[in-house]
């Protein structure tokens, strides 16, 4: 089932007397148990696109339904978003976990006595109950990016949108709110990530979309996108340097040898290679794979060259 619809979605505004379009023309669905990384550079257009989606600005043309329903007409839609932004400004400081939890509970909607219970969960789930009465202030940067994700949560909304959820986090925490996001995908609900870690964005997300000058440019599966980009082209890493007899025979071929690695454009080589070197130990034999961050790279440049 989708959980958003965003169908060409526009937005100008004014500047010095000229017209700015800040979004020319983005659309973009997610359906349950689905992570979009939703990728752009600065002044792209993702905080505008992303405003109009949660229902806070009203888009010039186009539409967004969350769950069929319009945000910038029906309360009930906007109570099914949950955000997370980037930097500290998803909790209050001066209270505790147990106070931020119960606080936007009811602010959502919620009784006082669910919104408490539904704290008491989530404070258990994201391992916060040894905390729950302390100062926000005084909680790691992890603690505190968990807790927002938590209080995002409090009303069990469909449509989770996430801002740089791992960011300044160390790795340990890293890996908890990494955990966490699939947890919350796998349990049904959509999330729209934005970040500029690409490895996380290449980590997470079921689907990329990314978008430049105000338009998506490219939206594709993750792993389709980086097989589109990838190269048919092949490492295979020994333990140790080639003998003399060996290395007579590969340098033979359309290879190049690098120490104790040898590239290979063609599969076929790869198997008369391994057939040459054997019983010699190898290390792997690994297929060359573009990463997220040179595909963004690469659809990015030449998006501006074409403008």
């Amino acid at each position: 089932m989708l959980i958003l619809e965003a169908s060409h979605l526009q937005k100008n505004y004014r500047s010095q007397g000229k017209t700015v379009a800040a979004v020319r023309d983005v659309s973009l669905n997610i359906a349950e148990k689905e992570v979009l990384a939703f990728l752009g550079p600065n002044g792209a257009g993702k905080t505008t696109s992303i405003k109009m989606i949660a229902g806070l600005i009203l888009p010039d043309a186009g539409q967004v339904r969350i769950v069929g329903r319009d945000p910038h007409r029906d309360a009930c839609a906007r109570r099914s978003i949950g955000a997370v932004l980037e930097g500290n400004r998803n909790v209050y400081w001066r209270l505790t976990p147990e106070e931020n939890l119960t606080y936007f509970g009811v602010l959502r909607g919620l009784s006082q006595r669910t919104a408490h219970q539904r704290a008491k969960t989530l404070l258990e789930r994201f391992e916060l109950t040894e905390k729950r009465r302390s100062l926000v202030q005084t909680l790691s940067r992890g603690m505190q990016q968990k807790l927002a994700i938590a209080v995002a949560l409090i009303h069990d909304p469909q449509l989770l949108l996430l801002d740089e959820p791992t960011l300044g986090l160390d790795v340990e925490a890293t890996q908890s709110v990494k955990r966490l996001v699939r947890e919350i995908a796998a349990e049904g609900r959509a999330i729209l990530l934005t970040t500029h870690q690409l490895d996380i964005a290449e980590e997470l997300s079921d689907r990329v979309a990314i978008i430049n000058g105000g338009e998506v440019v490219v939206e594709e599966p993750t792993t389709e996108l980086i097989r589109q980009f990838s190269n048919a082209a092949y490492t295979i890493e020994l333990e140790h340097a080639l003998d003399s007899v060996r290395l007579d025979k590969i340098s033979r071929l359309d290879v190049v040898i690098k120490h104790e690695k040898i590239y290979v454009n063609q599969l076929k080589l790869v198997y008369e290679i391994l057939e040459i070197v054997r019983p010699l130990p190898f290390v792997q034999v690994v297929k060359d794979q573009a990463s997220l961050e040179e595909i963004f790279l690469k659809l990015v440049q030449e998006n501006r060259m074409k403008c």
